[in-house]
């Protein structure tokens, strides 16, 4: 049963709509553009920031909290970043509501506008480099390695749940350092982290590179980016990580004395993944029954069933599963035992499989007698009987393997759907049946934009692992150094 989802070879973006709502993860709220996570979605989240919250601070970095509002005159220091940023912007201009005077509701009081107004933060590096201009003075006060966790708005017109909200939830870090070395090496190992996180938790593999200049972060001098497959082929940006350069300590003033006494400019970078990492985490896996969640983020890691008639029944099963659930979570194992009476077995199957949870035990009185437990495998739609004598360790194996085979698929799925074109009329048939296409390109913005203009697919980052070789640009056939990774993408 699969819940009346759409399939994904009929209708992809439907398909993952239906699901997003029918697996509980989120809906659209009263507010145009903004969702609801829900508390299931919410707890995959949840262990998505436990994951990387570790992460940051095993590399020294601390958490801290910024405004929402920024002072207009903040945007309006660091001039690509305000063009950048412009467009999306959500503006506040008045601090007061009164009552209509024909008595329809409140209206804004016209006496109350504010004499600056005050942007909802599309990203923070204007108000935290205001802030860090009052933290550093000397090299002994950096670096700076603080991350936030965080709400923004970003004025989106076509929005799509997870994947492009008018307001968003993501983790944005901001760090200043004494010398360009150091600020290039952060930049670097927090996209290290990203791809980690993404590969080892999410099972989502996953492409380092930067982007053009084009495509990087407006005000940054270098955008770092991991690129992530989705099962329509299209690429989707799965986290980034700025090299500022000087650029915002020019804007805000923010110097300090180096060792020699010399007042110099600090260097920055900014890097952040967001909510969108739910929307990759379903399209990388899921099916035409519903989620497929990796172990490492599934809220519940294995669900008994149990099958039973009577009262009688459920005790003996109870008591027999008792010692088992007790097992399972000492071995820090989320295990959800569902005596739920209102509900049969076979709509609980369904109800499981839709949730994605990775490992389903089913167990009557015929097992009991047996001492075998049935158990069912989300990823592989596979069962099978297992001696009741030891299955703690057998489950905890299981999900290892589980979790390998997820990743193992996703880059199977990667590699059969990724090409090298070597020429125009090539990259117009590949780019129609989706995935990456590496290519050469001869370096140009112009290039880059008659590209996109002409077939809707980006430059998705200049991988670093891309070998030099001799080539020609398969759209102005100049001279070209190394492919790139074109796709459409979300």
């Amino acid at each position: 049963m699969s819940k009346g989802l759409p399939k994904r070879s009929e209708n992809y973006s439907e398909w993952y709509n239906e699901l997003v709502k029918k697996a509980d993860l989120a809906e659209n709220s009263a507010v145009r553009g903004c969702m609801v996570i829900k508390p299931y979605g919410f707890s995959i989240w949840e262990k998505m920031q436990r994951a990387l919250d570790d992460m940051f601070k095993e590399t020294g970095h601390t958490n801290a909290y910024f405004p929402l509002f920024i002072p207009k005159s903040f945007l309006s220091k660091e001039a690509s970043h305000v063009e950048g940023f412009a467009k999306e912007c959500a503006v506040v201009t008045h601090y007061r509501l009164k009552n209509d005077p024909d008595g329809k509701g409140v209206i804004v009081d016209p006496e109350a506008k504010l004499e600056e107004e005050l942007i909802v933060r599309p990203t923070s590096e204007t108000v935290i480099w205001n802030t860090y201009k009052t933290w550093v003075q000397s090299h002994r006060d950096l670096p700076i390695l603080i991350n936030q966790w965080a709400n923004v708005v970003r004025w989106e017109m076509r929005t799509r749940i997870f994947l492009r909200t008018a307001e968003f939830l993501w983790q944005e870090g901001h760090t200043a350092h004494a010398t360009r070395k150091e600020a290039e090496e952060e930049t670097s190992q927090m996209l290290d982290i990203y791809a980690k996180f993404a590969e080892e938790w999410m099972a989502v593999p996953v492409i380092k590179g930067s982007k053009t200049a084009n495509e990087r972060f407006a005000g940054a001098e270098d955008t770092l980016c991991i690129e992530a497959m989705m099962q329509d082929g299209k690429a989707l940006q799965a986290g980034t990580s700025h090299f500022l350069g000087q650029n915002f300590a020019k804007a805000f003033d923010v110097k300090f004395q180096d060792k020699s006494g010399n007042l110099e400019y600090v260097w920055g970078t900014s890097w952040g993944v967001s909510t969108r990492l739910m929307g990759a985490l379903i399209m990388a896996h899921s099916d035409d029954l519903g989620l497929v969640l990796p172990p490492k983020l599934a809220p519940i890691q294995v669900v008994i069933v149990p099958i039973y008639k009577g009262e009688e029944q459920l005790e003996v099963i109870s008591e027999k599963v008792k010692p088992i659930l007790k097992n399972l979570k000492a071995k820090g194992i989320s295990v959800k035992f569902d005596d739920d009476d209102q509900a049969r077995p076979g709509w609980k199957f369904a109800e499981y499989e839709l949730k994605g949870v990775p490992v389903r035990m089913a167990i009557g009185m015929r097992d009991l007698e047996n001492n075998v437990v049935e158990i069912a495998r989300r990823d592989t739609l596979t069962k099978e009987s297992v001696s009741l004598d030891g299955v703690e360790e057998y489950i905890s194996d299981l999900l290892e393997k589980i979790q390998c085979n997820i990743y193992d698929k996703a880059i199977d799925f990667r590699k059969n759907n990724t090409h090298e074109v070597n020429s125009w009329d090539e990259f117009l048939v590949k780019i129609e049946e989706g995935g990456f296409l590496l290519a050469h390109w001869d370096g140009t913005s112009e290039t880059e934009e008659k590209i996109k203009d002409l077939t809707k697919a980006t430059i998705r980052c200049i991988p670093f692992d891309s070998k030099e070789e001799e080539g020609v640009c398969v759209f102005s056939g100049k001279p070209s150094s190394r492919r790139v990774i074109f796709a459409r993408s979300y």
